[in-house]
């Protein structure tokens, strides 16, 4: 179901993170190519501070990490490089309000979720905060508390956005099968229960509805993403890359019926061939079609995505994807029937 006053209409978005070092580029270009639901980029080619996981702990209140050998680690006060990691957001997020201050409509923030960090942030003693679980509440609660302040400050920064906030959690489905490797290596952590695991979505997800956001987001491109329990944590929509899905049409279907945005990664985050536009329209039609939806319901029950984020992408490709998931959106949008 859309929300009151949100327009969900032949949409095309990006998924986070794009190639180059220059904010204030990467904001045109998605900008300009995703005028209807613009986000905020990551550029990692920046380096420390700029990675998936350096920005996701510049969200933990009070919970300060530095940069070590092994990784990023839990550590008594905030050092250099979680100084660098939040001089590289501000700069994000002022040139986000300098080049986006009069968008109207949705706008998309990513987070990294806190499984993803759980999973990659070691303790003082070296294992992963995912093995202590007073260690993970505290990651949770520290991350709500920062997604709620981030998404209150863009909002305030920029009236006419509608802020819509994405979870990114690459690594739920290995916390899930015991697959998460320990700080050694030579080890995996156990498998943490799935309650745990949606309760501790849903607290982050909840933060971000509580401070304003119109709509939630969980993004995992892993070829068995555990959908239902995304929908279970309360995500307003679902993000995947339909390439590597697998087995997914039934839980796909219960979602839609449950009013459950699909945001559908259609073209890949490398460099590759894509084809024409009446190629990419008859796959996601073909896709659609296979969970059984009638076409009119097509265009406001999907958002189309790359694949995953484009970091790994030449410029001038993530440029072309962006601007040919935004046409195939458009060309669904003005013929839903095919």
């Amino acid at each position: 179901m859309t929300e009151p006053g949100l327009e969900w209409r032949g949409i095309a978005t990006g998924v986070g993170s794009m190639p180059g070092e220059d904010p204030a580029e990467a904001v045109r270009i998605v900008a300009g190519e995703l005028p209807d639901l613009p986000h905020l980029p990551e550029l990692p080619a920046r380096g420390v501070g700029a990675d998936m996981i350096g920005r996701g702990a510049t969200f933990l209140v009070d919970l300060p990490v530095d940069l070590q050998v092994s990784g990023w680690r839990f550590v008594d006060k905030p050092g250099r490089d979680l100084r660098q990691a939040l001089d590289l957001l501000a700069r994000d997020t002022d040139t986000l309000e300098d080049r986006t201050q009069d968008h109207v409509g949705p706008l998309k923030l990513q987070v990294p979720g806190p499984w993803t960090l759980a999973a990659s942030i070691e303790l003082h003693y070296g294992d992963k905060a995912a093995a202590d679980p007073g260690a993970v509440r505290d990651l949770v609660q520290s991350l709500a508390e920062g997604v709620r302040r981030h998404v209150a400050d863009i909002a305030g920064r920029l009236p006419n956005a509608r802020v819509v906030l994405q979870l990114d959690e690459p690594s739920v489905p290995a916390v899930l099968a015991g697959r998460l490797p320990t700080a050694s290596g030579f080890g995996t952590l156990r498998a943490i229960d799935t309650p745990v695991v949606r309760a501790g979505l849903a607290d982050v997800l909840t933060a971000a509805t509580e401070a304003g956001a119109v709509r939630t987001v969980l993004h995992c491109c892993a070829g068995r993403p555990p959908l239902e329990l995304f929908g279970e944590a309360g995500a307003g929509a679902l993000s995947f890359d339909l390439g590597r899905l697998r087995d997914a049409d039934d839980a796909l279907g219960a979602a839609v019926e449950a009013g459950t945005t699909l945001f559908v990664g259609i073209v890949p985050g490398t460099d590759a061939e894509l084809g024409g536009v009446a190629e990419t329209v008859g796959r996601v039609r073909r896709f659609w079609s296979r969970l059984g939806f009638p076409p009119a319901l097509l265009p406001t029950s999907v958002v189309l995505t790359p694949a995953c984020g484009l970091a790994g992408a030449s410029p001038a490709y993530a440029r072309a994807a962006l601007r040919r998931i935004r046409e195939t959106a458009r060309a669904i949008s003005e013929d839903p029937e095919g």
